[in-house]
């Protein structure tokens, strides 16, 4: 139980990578926020968690919403008196993702919730955490904020680095305050996000990729590390890993 006594907001908590964060975190004793778009996800979701004595809280929020995230965050701190840890891990991508059939409306939808939202619920709990004197944030950020991936698309590819580079410029800025920031950059995870693909992987490459538990593992491993203790990054792949394109073949 070592985030007993800790609160933690997650957002994009109702499917994937935010449920198994959710889950881990619950299960090292802090009291979980999740939020997301859909309520009765998110309720079924919370449901799942079977942690006993559990506080487990759902927020719907629209995190390309300002003025929501804002008030997201002053609700919670109302309601549980603190925020110690935040982990935005809502994040989308698009079909038509590529140069020949990537639209401007969905240009928009993946920079509106990958980068802006990101931004946004930072922005609104800074003040917060700067005075409190302590804060961890964790964005979800992926194996194509480091490392240019064709199969993403100039959308995610670009989000997905600028999430890296705002992570950093958190700990030039903000260590002075004791607020840490981590970038997890995992490679391909078996989410619903896969279903999106123009091509969803076929079902034995997906039981190859990472799973959301090991995800759920690394975000809680990140928050139990010492207050002067910061992971800038962490960068995770399956083993096989299909982003290696052309270098190794299916076992």
């Amino acid at each position: 139980m070592m985030l007993k006594g800790k609160v933690a907001w997650i957002t994009g908590a109702g499917t994937g990578i935010g449920l198994a964060g959710a889950k881990s975190l619950a299960e090292a004793g802090a009291t979980v926020v999740m939020s997301g778009r859909r309520k009765k996800v998110l309720d079924e979701a919370a449901a799942t968690i079977s942690t006993a004595g559990a506080t487990i809280t759902v927020h719907p929020l629209d995190v390309t919403d300002a003025k929501a995230v804002q008030k997201a965050a002053e609700t919670i701190i109302q309601q549980h008196g603190q925020i110690d840890i935040l982990i935005n891990n809502a994040g989308i991508n698009t079909p038509n993702r590529f140069y020949k059939d990537q639209t401007i409306d969905g240009w928009n939808q993946v920079v509106r919730i990958n980068l802006d939202g990101t931004f946004y619920c930072i922005k609104a709990v800074l003040d917060h955490m700067r005075k409190q004197k302590e804060g961890l944030i964790i964005n979800v950020a992926s194996w194509a904020g480091v490392y240019n991936a064709a199969i993403v698309g100039p959308a995610y590819n670009g989000t997905k680095h600028a999430v890296v580079s705002i992570t950093e410029t958190l700990n030039m800025e903000e260590c002075q305050n004791n607020i840490r920031a981590c970038a997890i950059c995992p490679g391909e995870v078996n989410t619903p996000i896969m279903d999106s693909r123009p091509v969803p992987p076929p079902a034995a490459d997906r039981k190859a990729m990472l799973q959301p538990e090991d995800l759920g593992k690394a975000i809680c491993w990140v928050a139990q590390q010492p207050p002067h203790v910061c992971i800038n990054q962490m960068i995770i792949s399956p083993t096989w890993n299909r982003l290696y394109v052309g270098s190794i073949e299916k076992p």
